[in-house]
């Protein structure tokens, strides 16, 4: 399990916080955020649907791993796990920015009597709009719903993760992603059906 790093025009692999020497900047969380960060956003994003909240989980990820693992990481340590566990973090914090977004629609929605609004001006055709985002609201709300491993298999693949990637996040054996992310589908399309 490795992410590809481009280096000054090369691209090598990276296995563990050690390897990202040379990325052009001197400290060992520097290198492993230089390393990891986009893949981070794109797990948050894929989840998410929007880059400026994926970004921002992507940054608490990063702040929670620095405040656990700064000491080893000064001390020279090398952090084996961090990959997964950057990647864990992300479907996880992502999740309860999605669950958040839930409970706060119904707390406003509640006090104020708030309806979402259905048209955008500048949508060439207001109701495929609509279907999308009530579609994809629909699916979100459902992964909200799924247990915890379920949604995080689910949301790690979609973003593009292997198995073995996402296996390594889960902190399970590869061989068992195809049975997750089965079983995790047809929980989630049971849940659409609800």
């Amino acid at each position: 399990m490795s992410v590809r790093v481009g280096t000054y025009g090369s691209v090598r692999d990276v296995q563990s916080v050690r390897d990202v020497q040379g990325v052009g900047v001197g400290d060992p969380f520097e290198r492993l955020f230089t390393a990891e960060y986009a893949t981070v956003v794109a797990i948050a994003s894929r989840v998410l649907a929007d880059a400026h909240e994926a970004e921002d989980v992507a940054q608490d990820v990063f702040v929670q791993f620095h405040r656990a693992y700064a000491r080893d990481l000064r001390a020279g340590h090398t952090v084996p796990h961090a990959r997964p566990w950057l990647h864990a973090a992300a479907v996880h914090t992502a999740l309860n920015v999605v669950r958040g977004r839930r409970r706060r629609a119904q707390r406003e929605k509640a006090e104020f009597g708030a309806h979402e609004r259905l048209y955008d001006a500048g949508a060439p055709d207001p109701a495929h709009v609509i279907e999308r985002e009530e579609r994809q609201g629909e699916v979100r709300r459902a992964l909200a719903r799924l247990p915890q491993k379920s949604a995080a298999v689910l949301a790690l693949r979609y973003s593009g993760l292997s198995y073995a990637e996402t296996a390594a996040a889960l902190g399970v054996n590869v061989g068992q992603i195809g049975t997750l992310l089965r079983r995790a589908e047809a929980t989630l399309r049971k849940e659409m059906t609800l």
